[in-house]
């Protein structure tokens, strides 16, 4: 994965509210999405395939996590 081209967008769900928990998503590489903590961007980040995306907003969405 070449990181060099990697562009970062707030999470649109992150923007409301100041200190709650703030994400950052990348989806310009191909078949993957990045995800990392906005305010802790150098610790690192999750890469999850297009089907895994798909399922981790599903369960979330459905409220499988507290």
């Amino acid at each position: 994965m070449d990181e060099g081209h990697v562009q970062w967008r707030k999470s649109s769900r992150s923007q409301h509210g100041g200190e709650g928990e703030c994400v950052e998503v990348s989806t310009n590489l191909a078949s993957v999405t990045l995800i990392r903590d906005s305010k802790a961007p150098g610790m690192g980040h999750v890469v999850l395939w297009s089907g895994e995306m798909a399922g981790l907003l599903a369960d979330i969405k459905a409220g499988r996590f507290g």
